[in-house]
């Protein structure tokens, strides 16, 4: 029977030539445990003489199957009870949450047999507890002849859970005996409340330390200060573990310090996958992508086997570089390791190959998917439309709108984009309205950003600000964004005064941006008002305000390379630039146009 092979025990059961009652019971017993209840109604009433132990297995067995009833019937039909039985039928009520029913068979169980037992009163205890009847529950507590840890930490649970910590304070320290529950739940509620210090001072005097309870602590202390003063209480400590250690590393990317991290990361004499995920998402997300690509390295060559949140944050860091060649590796990596069908991976291969530019194998591995979630359909979205291809990002945002999946706020963003790209007027404004009145989704500033650069992008300056003027009648700031995209229509289609505004808002946000100086006094070049383009270089220069170099990110075969514009003093300049001489490309007159050559000569005139 406990290895569920019924047939086998039921032949066995009918070539016995002689039964006796344990027979009869294990039989019993069994069709319960392999969820055959109907068989044991059917064995109960063959048994010659079935005894007080084949009631109370059948009461339990019907308790632990759903059937209350069907107990209850057993129960009324038994000629004399046990502790055990009535244990029994009181548990079956409180589970089923009928606590006035099983208070009433707790107050009927005989005192003779013993009196009520331990496991009745916590039963009771624990299911008032359980039900908020906390002032039941205490009284009945305090009446019990033993009161048990059970009990106690039922109620302290109770407490917390409503917030009376003060009073599971209290029960803690009167309780005649206290487990590892006691002090694990009181502890947890401590710093669940942010009393830490009194959480760590308890924990200190606890006979047994949870690491669980430990580790949530220190994440508490770092998030209401700095990861110093927690990583020198860990190392006076012995408690920690290798967990403690990855929580004190996010600790210290969280609060921008990624030298201590890695100075710590290397301290450790041993290390998981789940630290070296930690560092390699932590790295990519603080400007040190290289460093997470050489620690992924590292993690091959070591017995460590990357994991889905391991190929997770290094595609992240192959989509973001870009590097698709490295990409395409981990992406063959996470097929040999079956990775590659879980959809988080699955996500993170789109993005990196949407954002490389191979948009074919994007597509190929959204196809490939057995389902999708919203990030699969925004990821897929978002890097057709940022490829330029919108035709082909609202097809799939159609495809999606059939699917089972709900578009959020950066669905729209994506979608929005596309139409702004392919120059979509009335798509725009359509999934707009559709955004706000069939998604209920309420418009962000990212979402009027895009609509205000649709209408700038066909000239329809007007309309565009007129959106600004809803953005403000919603309640929402405008932020620079907003302004850029109303100042980048301006210069195309040489609006002077409401560039000028734009202008003005823009560095009313942002004083030091070089670009937006440049751009006003290109429109004001651009339909021959020189006096304003001098006004606007000198009032730049009066400033501080400089010029930005270009810079360009450039991936060969044997790694990549950052080039600022004008600087010849890289490694790889010759060995870049010979190819373009070879061509006779002009790149200077390829870039600069009639009206910045005219800018141009007045910022250095000046």
């Amino acid at each position: 029977m406990r290895g569920g092979l019924v047939e086998e025990a039921e032949n066995l059961f009918d070539e016995m030539p002689d039964r006796n009652v344990v027979t009869w019971n294990t039989m019993i017993n069994g069709y319960f445990k392999n969820g055959q209840k109907e068989k044991a109604f059917g064995l109960l009433g063959s048994i010659p003489n079935p005894d007080i132990y084949t009631y109370n297995t059948m009461i339990s067995g019907l308790v632990q199957s759903g059937d209350l009833f069907g107990a209850r019937k057993v129960f009324d039909k038994m000629d004399s009870r046990d502790v055990v039985t009535w244990n029994s039928i009181i548990a079956g009520y409180v589970h089923k949450g009928m606590i006035d029913e099983a208070m009433q068979l707790f107050h009927e169980m005989p005192l003779g047999m013993r009196g009520r037992d331990t496991v009745s009163w916590i039963v009771m205890v624990s299911g008032l507890a359980k039900e908020g009847r906390l002032v039941e529950a205490h009284e009945l507590y305090e009446q019990m002849p033993l009161k048990d840890s059970h009990a106690s930490n039922s109620l302290i649970a109770a407490y917390i859970r409503i917030g009376e910590l003060g009073r599971a304070e209290n029960l803690f320290h009167k309780a005649e005996q206290k487990d590892y529950d006691s002090w694990r739940q009181l502890i947890n509620g401590l710093v669940t409340c942010g009393r830490l210090s009194d959480a760590l001072s308890l924990y200190l005097e606890a006979p047994e330390k949870c690491h669980t309870t430990w580790n949530l602590l220190l994440l508490k202390l770092m998030e209401n200060g700095a990861p110093k003063p927690v990583h020198a209480l860990l190392e006076k400590l012995p408690y920690g573990d290798i967990v403690s250690w990855t929580n004190i590393i996010v600790g210290y990317f969280r609060a921008g310090e990624v030298g201590a991290a890695v100075s710590l990361f290397y301290s450790m004499r041993s290390l998981d996958v789940t630290l070296c995920n930690v560092m390699i998402c932590g790295l990519g997300e603080n400007d040190l992508k290289e460093e997470g690509v050489k620690l992924f390295m590292m993690m091959k060559e070591s017995e460590l086997s990357p994991d889905k949140a391991t190929f997770t944050s290094i595609l992240t860091i192959c989509s973001e570089l870009p590097a698709l060649c490295l990409g395409e590796q981990v992406c063959a990596q996470s097929i040999k390791t079956a990775l590659n069908h879980t959809i988080e991976v699955c996500n993170a291969m789109i993005t990196m190959y949407a954002r490389c530019g191979n948009m074919t194998s994007a597509l190929r591995c959204f196809s490939s998917m057995p389902t999708h979630n919203v990030i699969s359909w925004n990821s897929i979205i978002s890097g057709f439309s940022h490829h330029g291809l919108g035709p082909q990002a609202l097809e799939m945002f159609e495809e999606m709108r059939f699917s089972d999946v709900k578009p959020n706020e950066l669905t729209f963003i994506a979608v929005l984009s596309a139409c702004s790209h392919a120059g979509l007027v009335e798509k725009g404004k359509y999934y707009f309205d559709y955004m706000k009145d069939e998604c209920f989704l309420q418009p962000t500033a990212g979402h009027y950003t895009c609509i205000v650069d649709l209408f700038g992008r066909f000239g329809l300056i007007d309309e565009a600000m007129s959106f600004i003027d809803q953005m403000r009648a919603d309640g929402l700031e405008v932020p620079v964004s907003v302004w850029g995209a109303i100042l980048g229509a301006c210069r195309v289609h040489r609006n002077v005064e409401v560039g000028a505004v734009a202008a003005e808002n823009v560095l009313a946000i942002e004083p030091n941006r070089s670009g937006t100086y440049m751009i006003l006094a290109e429109i004001y070049a651009s339909v021959g008002r020189l006096n304003e383009v001098e006004r606007v270089l000198t009032q730049m220069k009066k400033n501080g305000v400089k010029k930005q170099p270009g810079c360009s990110w450039i991936e060969m075969n044997d790694g990549g390379s950052v080039f600022l514009s004008g600087d010849k003093s890289h490694l790889e300049f010759d060995r870049i630039v010979e190819p373009l001489e070879v061509l006779h490309v002009d790149v200077e007159l390829m870039s600069v146009g009639s009206d910045q050559n005219l800018v141009q000569s007045c910022w250095h005139s000046g």
